[in-house]
């Protein structure tokens, strides 16, 4: 706490006062993240499902900084010790983010875990190795998600 008081400036009191414990703070930070992130993803996801797979990358691109934190999964950033309202808000955001792949793929878990690849996890894979390295994402990596996704989804449909 005292390294995040001294690297934004601010006395230590005052982050004590915003953010009780560490626990607090890291669930704030995953938090906050995750649902900016989400946020724009639904309403990606409610355009279509090519738009979903390039607002992975097109967010990542635009907010490299907490596109590298969401590399990392809540239980990196302490979940199992979260207050119960920091619990809840995660799960909440999981299951919106649940409810509109369901909307998408009706109640076929087959399709809804291809959907979850396809619209998730590829676009995801797309910027991981860029990120992790602090290099910018390369100026196709938008089209290779959305061309990747639609033909994973084109896929289920044999």
């Amino acid at each position: 706490m005292s390294a995040v008081a001294k690297t934004v400036g601010a006395p230590s009191g005052s982050v004590y006062h915003r953010f009780p414990s560490r626990t607090v703070l890291l669930a704030e930070v995953w938090l906050r993240t995750v649902e900016r992130f989400q946020h724009g993803y639904v309403r990606a996801l409610d355009e279509s499902p090519a738009a979903a797979a390039r607002h992975v990358v097109a967010w990542s691109r635009t907010h490299p900084q907490e596109a590298t934190v969401l590399l990392y999964g809540p239980h990196d950033f302490g979940r199992t010790d979260w207050p119960p309202e920091y619990a809840r808000r995660a799960d909440d955001g999981n299951a919106r983010i649940r409810a509109a792949l369901t909307a998408l793929t009706g109640n076929d878990p087959a399709a809804f875990d291809r959907a979850f690849l396809a619209l998730i996890d590829l676009p995801l894979a797309v910027v991981r190795r860029h990120l992790r390295a602090g290099e910018p994402l390369p100026p196709h990596a938008e089209a290779l998600a959305e061309e990747s996704a639609a033909a994973l989804l084109a896929g289920g449909e044999s």
